[in-house]
């Protein structure tokens, strides 16, 4: 049993004394322990070596009372087990020297064994729980079949994915495809996490607020319900699409237990879309952590009361910041623990 399983109340919807809190991206570049790993070895050895990603999943689990701890990994090792051939670029992020752009490239696509791609993200999880010990649990994660298409399909990151989405309005046949092989491959890698023993996965859609309400439905939203319909049976499924507001009255539709929200919608109407019966995680702007540690707390009082205590993980509205100072990530979430009711 784990210990400390108050995330895991959140995402039953049971009542809590607090919210719990986690940060996305809390094992990263604000952390000095992981600037020091990152001087060593480059990105994807850090992903590759089961005993890196464990020990930067842990580093802060050491520093800071969070709920939930999650596996530190990235959305690219999907299609990079699929041959996609993903590097990560000094002052550039994600590359790829040949973008897909053509139905041919599509067709040559494998969708892989992930025991044998991934294997190594497998033997983190389990050298991470080892050393978890029960106390918290460990999140797993996969990006979107959309946001990982941005990245295949441009090259490269980019401020609108203009590329990206030309090519599922001029060659929607290869697009479908391709999101429908990227989907069959995520799901078995997440149904191999939860095995292996994660207890619950999150699905990023970092780049879905890039696509209008309609093209949403047909190119994102209705491969992440494939993903959430196969998983939900096995664990709770948190689905988080930044700028994604105005889907989240077809998420409370599907099986997922928690919907993400980013720092762009108000609790109240988060609430109401999602017609008050889902656990909402979020929305603290990262770039509010900027602010005073006095000024952090009492903004993170203000959205754990507007949000309300049950049915709330207290968290970022996107990952954290490199440029974040340490004190005052770990002023949000001490401001969560130490967080009581108005009487």
């Amino acid at each position: 049993m784990i210990k400390n399983d108050l995330y895991l109340k959140a995402l039953r919807g049971e009542t809590v004394e607090r919210p719990p809190v986690w940060m996305m991206r809390q094992a990263g570049r604000y952390l000095p322990e992981f600037i020091a790993l990152r001087d060593q070895y480059d990105f994807f050895t850090r992903c590759q070596t089961p005993e890196l990603a464990a020990e930067i999943t842990l580093q802060p689990i050491r520093r800071f009372p969070l709920d939930a701890a999650i596996l530190f990994s990235d959305i690219l090792v999907v299609p990079q087990a699929m041959g996609i051939d993903f590097k990560m670029k000094e002052s550039v992020g994600p590359w790829l020297d040949t973008p897909i752009r053509t139905m041919e490239q599509v067709q040559n696509i494998e969708t892989p064994d992930v025991n044998d791609t991934l294997g190594y993200v497998f033997d983190a999880i389990e050298l991470t729980l080892q050393k978890l010990d029960n106390d918290i649990p460990l999140i797993g994660f996969a990006g979107s079949p959309w946001t990982i298409l941005c990245y295949c399909v441009e090259g490269k990151g980019s401020k609108a994915f203009d590329i990206a989405k030309s090519f599922c309005f001029q060659q929607p046949e290869a697009a479908h495809l391709l999101l429908q092989k990227i989907t069959d491959t995520t799901i078995a890698y997440l149904k191999r996490k939860v095995e292996k023993g994660v207890s619950a996965v999150q699905v990023f859609d970092s780049w879905g607020g890039m696509l209008s309400p309609t093209d949403y439905q047909e190119f994102s939203w209705q491969y992440i319900n494939q993903i959430v319909e196969a998983l939900s049976p096995l664990t709770h499924v948190v689905v988080f699409g930044k700028g994604c507001w105005f889907a989240l009255e077809d998420m409370t539709m599907s099986k997922a237990s928690a919907l993400g929200v980013d720092w762009t919608i108000k609790p109240e109407f988060a609430r109401t879309l999602t017609n008050h019966t889902m656990t909402l995680q979020g929305n603290f702007d990262p770039a509010r952590l900027h602010s005073t540690p006095e000024t952090i707390k009492k903004m993170v009082n203000e959205m754990i009361n507007r949000f309300g205590k049950d049915r709330y993980i207290a968290n970022l509205g996107h990952g954290i910041l490199p440029n974040v100072p340490v004190e005052n990530a770990e002023a949000f979430i001490r401001a969560v623990v130490d967080w009581k009711p108005n009487v």
